[in-house]
């Protein structure tokens, strides 16, 4: 990604610069260094990578070289030898694998609902419960995965019950929080459908609490968001509540 927008030195203070100036395709590197997290931030913020991208950088085969090649640097970061045979195709199977965890990006909701929305006359609680979840932590980039749970009150439109798992699957497939994931499944639903309300839960394990840090192998995390009538009628709520438990 060839991008020119510049980022004075001073606001990259403590990162080593060579020279007054530099772009966005080497910022990435510098951030990585010691320093202040807010002078990264905002160095960060000034570089515009969804306006800096080019048609190139878009484009599946280079995004998927850029990932061999940053696998490959990983792998000699970690003092490894790429060129031995246990890891000579890591480069490009940790990419393939990458660009699948992350296929989300490439997708969206209109797509997926297609031809799946149907009029009909049901104005009760719709649940899905215990829909399989994965996805990456974007903290660390390792997993978290779990079971969504999601209820909605149609307003004279329903839709294909598969399609709820594929709008899972569209906002999974991304780097994420579990609390903005709860909430994109929701609004997407809600955006969709115009029902009367939307509920959606989310517990999930995280191998960033699991494989590292505090290693606490039982924990799980659990959120929530409630729109519409599940917001405000309490016993709305809980007959959901006490419906995705059963």
């Amino acid at each position: 990604m060839q991008c020119e927008q510049q980022v004075p030195v001073e606001q990259m203070n403590g990162y080593h610069l060579d020279s007054v100036e530099m772009n966005c395709n080497s910022l990435s590197a510098y951030s990585a260094n010691s320093g202040p997290v807010a002078e990264v931030k905002k160095a960060l913020k000034q570089c515009n990578f969804s306006t800096c991208a080019t048609d190139e950088a878009r484009d599946p085969e280079y995004q998927l070289t850029s990932l061999q090649d940053a696998y490959t640097s990983i792998l000699l970061g970690l003092g490894e030898d790429p060129a031995r045979d246990g890891l000579l195709m890591t480069p490009s199977r940790a990419a393939k694998a990458m660009q699948f965890l992350t296929k989300g990006y490439k997708e969206n909701i209109q797509d997926i609902l297609n031809d799946a929305l149907f009029d009909e006359d049901h104005d009760e609680i719709v649940i899905v419960k215990d829909i399989d979840m994965f996805s990456l932590c974007e903290h660390h980039l390792v997993p978290f995965f779990g079971k969504v749970h999601i209820g909605y009150i149609p307003t004279k439109k329903v839709v294909g019950l598969s399609k709820l798992a594929r709008i899972v699957e569209v906002f999974s497939r991304r780097l994420q929080v579990q609390e903005r994931l709860t909430k994109q499944i929701a609004v997407a639903i809600t955006e969709a459908l115009e029902p009367a309300g939307v509920a959606v839960v989310i517990e999930a394990s995280h191998m960033c609490m699991v494989m590292r840090g505090v290693q606490k192998m039982g924990s799980r995390t659990v959120t929530s968001t409630m729109l519409g009538v599940f917001r405000e009628d309490p016993k709305t709520r809980e007959e959901f509540l006490s419906l995705i438990k059963g």
